[in-house]
């Protein structure tokens, strides 16, 4: 039986909330909840992991409920929940707001745009060196050409989407300057 997993759920919990009694009821509760499924029929091969996913879920929810009422609740010794310091970003990023999941697409286009438009060799070695992680010594064996010129492709490749990024956020700095793939 998974009764077995009760005391160290429960430590897991504890370590996770930093407060023993939310800790003791979310155990009870991924208990119930794997008993119920058990009960209506469902077979659970791994009773210990689905106890921990819904030990998981149910500190995520607990601390979702907590960001839409506004309420910080403190632990015994007064001091904020911290435990859930990590799982905060988890609620809702910004980055699911429609007019900046728009403005993000928008920005990857416009960076995949730059990418694509410059010079073969230069965009050759710029995606070796950053997308395929190889160093430049690595790059430019690959490529059959000198250190050297595999730093000058990647510094005109991040001039370029330095520039491609900085015209987005409206902060062009480099304005009256030509782009570098126009020298190309």
């Amino acid at each position: 039986m998974a009764a077995r997993y009760y005391r160290e759920l429960l430590n897991f919990l504890i370590r996770r909330l930093n407060d023993r009694d939310a800790a003791a009821d979310l155990t009870q509760e991924s208990y119930v909840r794997l008993l119920a499924l058990q009960r209506s029929g469902e077979t659970v091969d791994e009773p210990r992991a689905l106890l921990y996913r819904t030990a998981r879920n149910l500190v995520i929810d607990r601390h979702r409920r907590r960001e839409v009422r506004g309420v910080q609740e403190a632990d015994a010794s007064g001091a904020a929940d911290e435990a859930l310091a990590p799982i905060e970003h988890l609620a809702a990023p910004g980055a699911w707001q429609p007019d900046v999941a728009a403005a993000s697409a928008q920005g990857v286009d416009a960076l995949l745009a730059v990418i694509g438009a410059l010079p073969l060799r230069c965009r050759e070695a710029f995606l070796l060196h950053r997308f395929d992680g190889l160093s430049q010594v690595e790059t430019a064996a690959r490529m059959g050409i000198s250190v050297k010129m595999v730093e000058r492709h990647i510094k005109q490749a991040l001039t370029a989407c330095r520039q491609c990024k900085d015209a987005m956020d409206g902060s062009s700095p480099a304005a009256g300057r030509s782009n570098p793939m126009e020298r190309a």
